[in-house]
Formats: C-alpha cells, structure tokens, sequence
C-alpha cells in the first residue's frame, strides 16, 4: 500500500498533456491489434465526455453567477475587447477559408444525400434560434446545454445576487470552488478518456472513406492550420505587442488536443477554464468569456461553411466574383456565430452560404452528406481550432489590458 500510493500520487502530478500522448499511442496500438477489444474500450471515451458535458453547465452557471454577485466595484473584466477578438477572428477565418478555396480549388463527386438533416431557411432564422436560447426555461438550458441560455440567467442571477449579504455571495463561492474540484478530478481522468475514444475511433471508422476525400481535407485542415499558426498569432501580436507562439502552442497543446478527440466544445469548456487559472487570468474574465466563445466565436466552422460551400459552387462551374466571395465570408461568420445553436452544427449551414449561389438545395445537402462522411477529422480539427482559440482571445485581450495598466501607472509616476 505504502508503494502504491507515491505511484499513484506521481500519477496525479504528472504532466498531463505526455499522459494524453501516451493515451493516443495506446489507444492507435490497440486498435490496429484487436479491433473487437477497441471497441469495447471505447465507453471509457463515452464515460469521460458525459462527464465533461454533465459537469459544464452546471460549472458555468454557478461560476458565472458567483464571480458577477462577487465582483468588486469598479472591477474591469475586459469582456468588450474579447468580443471583437472573437468576431473579428471568425471573419478572418472566413476570409481565409475564401483565399484557400481560390487557390486551390476543390470539386466533389456528389452521389448522396443527407436524409433527415433539415438546414435552416436563412440567417434570420439562425439569429431567431439563437434570441430563443437565450430566454430559454434555466432548468431546460441547464438540461440540454443551452450556453447562451445559461449564461443569460447566470448573469442575470450574479446581478441580482450583487447587493445580496456577504453570506449568500460566500455561499456561491465555496460551492463554485467545489464544483471546480469535481472538474479537476474529471480532467485528470483524461488519458484514461482519450485512450477509450482513440481505440474506438480507429477500430470503427478509420480512413478508407477519407481517401477519396483528400483533396478537400487537405484544402480544410491546410485552412485552419494556417489560421492557427499564422492568423490568430498575427491577431495577438498585434493585440499584445508580445511573441504570440508560447501562448497559442500552450493553447493548442493543453486545450486544442483534448477537444480534438472529444469533439464538443461544450465538453472542453471545464478544460480551458482549468487552462485559464493556469494562465493566472482574472476569474471574473475568463467566467464569461469562456462559455461565450463555445458559441460565438467558431472560426472553425467559419472555415468548414466557406471551403464545403465553394468546393458545391467549383463542382458545378459557377463563377465566382470579389463582392461574393466577401459577401460570402460575412455570412459564413454570421452563420458559425449561430452554429450553436443549430442541430448539426456547421454542417447544416451549408445550404445557407450555398444559396448565396443559386446552388439547388438537393445539391447543397448531398455536400452535407460528404461533411458527414469526413466528419470524423473535420470536426476534430474545427472543435480543436474553436475551443483553443476561445483561450488565446481570452489570454490575449487580459495581457493587453495588463500592459496598458502597467503603462498608465509609470506614466502617473514619472
């Protein structure tokens, strides 16, 4: 017993990003020699990302509301700042996607559908869903992960709650820092989680269907690499003054690996708010911040709306014009705004950029059908891309407001 426990306490203290490695190296392994026994290790995946996803809401609502009833007056949280990081980036990523689908330009062989998928009919129906959640029943946001919904009544709540008695307010604090054990616990568990999840992947679907698709997966992943490694440091570098590459590679490495394998942004919220308070980021910021990027700020989906809806407009010889294409880019951002709340996500607002066109609807969901069919590295590297960049916008916006208060003070004191 006296052996186990240093073992298992190194375990606990370990790094966890070389954990993950090894996870996805046992889970690759296990795969390739006993598909069956994958597959059956795979509802340890299962089991971690129903942790993440049952943990979320809950985590959000009482975060929020405890930070906002606590915060001090006059307290800053640079939430204004992030906002505009968040939509100015998910622009960018449009516009991006637009220049990659320009220089090399991709065509589908279109031969399914995609039965049973309903896109919806136009942005004003997006933008209804969207005003919907966020008056939504608090019990049923917190039951279905509604995060517009849920931030709207933590929020709500926090206000309310501000000249409530310092009792109440210390209340909601230790039951925030409780609840923030329970997430520490859940993200140590991660290697065990991603192992299950890799297996499972690898043993069930692998890549044969992905090869006929190459070119197209080539043109999205080239996309939204060039965003991560080239766009959102120029966006920081330009916001901080600073080397944007430590952050955005600590972002890509602590927050971006494990969304790429469970694939829901709502499930790695718990991971970049750990990420955050690594960071040293002020809690009153990163509270509301973070839950708000998993919504609104997809520059992933961006990408996938723009590159699938102009590889439908190259298959079927449609020309293309400058004011298009950057009317395009706008609605591909609005719509990954929205792509939230929209069942399906990104996919489903394909149909949407594509009427922009005058591509038949018939058509437009046959491309859905080829999103599905590469979904299982598309949406990898989308949700990867989206809830890393939730943090670098985040981490971002705090150090310029930092630096700028540091100059503001020399200048007082000179």
């Amino acid at each position: 017993m006296n052996q186990t426990q240093p073992f298992l306490a190194r375990v606990a203290n370990g790094s966890l990003v070389i954990q993950i490695l090894f996870g996805i190296i046992a889970g690759v392994l296990l795969a390739l020699f006993s598909s069956e026994a994958a597959v059956k290790v795979g509802f340890l995946g299962n089991l971690f990302v129903s942790a993440l996803k049952a943990v979320a809401p809950i985590l959000v609502f009482i975060l929020v509301a405890s930070s906002i009833a606590n915060q001090k007056k006059g307290a800053h949280t640079n939430m204004k700042p992030i906002i505009v990081l968040y939509l100015f980036g998910t622009l960018m990523a449009s516009l991006t996607a637009v220049t990659m689908s320009f220089l090399f330009p991709t065509t589908l062989t279109l031969v399914t559908s995609a039965e049973g998928a309903t896109p919806p009919e136009g942005i004003a129906e997006v933008i209804n869903t969207l005003l919907l959640n966020v008056v939504d029943n608090p019990v049923n946001a917190l039951m279905t992960g509604n995060f517009i919904g849920i931030l709207a009544w933590a929020i709500a709540l926090g206000l309310s709650l501000h000249q409530a008695s310092d009792a109440t307010k210390q209340i909601f604090h230790d039951v925030s820092n409780g609840i923030t054990l329970i997430v520490r616990f859940i993200i140590r568990l991660a290697p065990i989680g991603i192992f299950g999840l890799v297996a499972n992947t690898f043993a069930q679907t692998g890549f044969d269907a992905l090869i006929g698709y190459g070119h197209l997966l080539a043109v999205l992943l080239g996309c939204m690499l060039t965003l991560a490694f080239v766009v959102n440091p120029a966006i920081v570098f330009f916001k901080t003054r600073e080397n944007p590459y430590p952050l955005v590679l600590r972002c890509l490495r602590e927050s971006g690996i494990t969304a790429f394998f469970t694939r829901s942004s709502a499930a790695n919220i718990p991971v970049n708010m750990e990420l955050c308070k690594k960071l040293d980021l002020h809690e009153d910021t990163y509270s509301v911040s973070i839950p708000l990027g998993a919504t609104i700020n997809m520059g992933g989906a961006a990408i996938t709306i723009t590159i699938l809806s102009l590889a439908a407009v190259h298959t079927l010889g449609i020309e293309v014009d400058l004011a298009t294409a950057i009317l395009l880019s706008i609605v591909a951002a609005v719509s990954a705004c929205g792509a939230s709340g929209v069942a399906g996500g990104s996919l489903l607002l394909i149909p949407l950029a594509c009427s922009l066109f005058g591509v038949p609807n018939d058509v437009a969901m046959q491309v859905v059908a080829v999103g599905f069919i590469i979904g299982v590295i598309q949406d990898s590297a989308e949700t990867a891309l989206n809830s890393s960049t939730d943090v670098i916008f985040t981490a971002a916006a705090c150090k310029a407001a930092e630096a700028k208060a540091q100059t503001a003070q020399q200048n007082t004191a000179a």
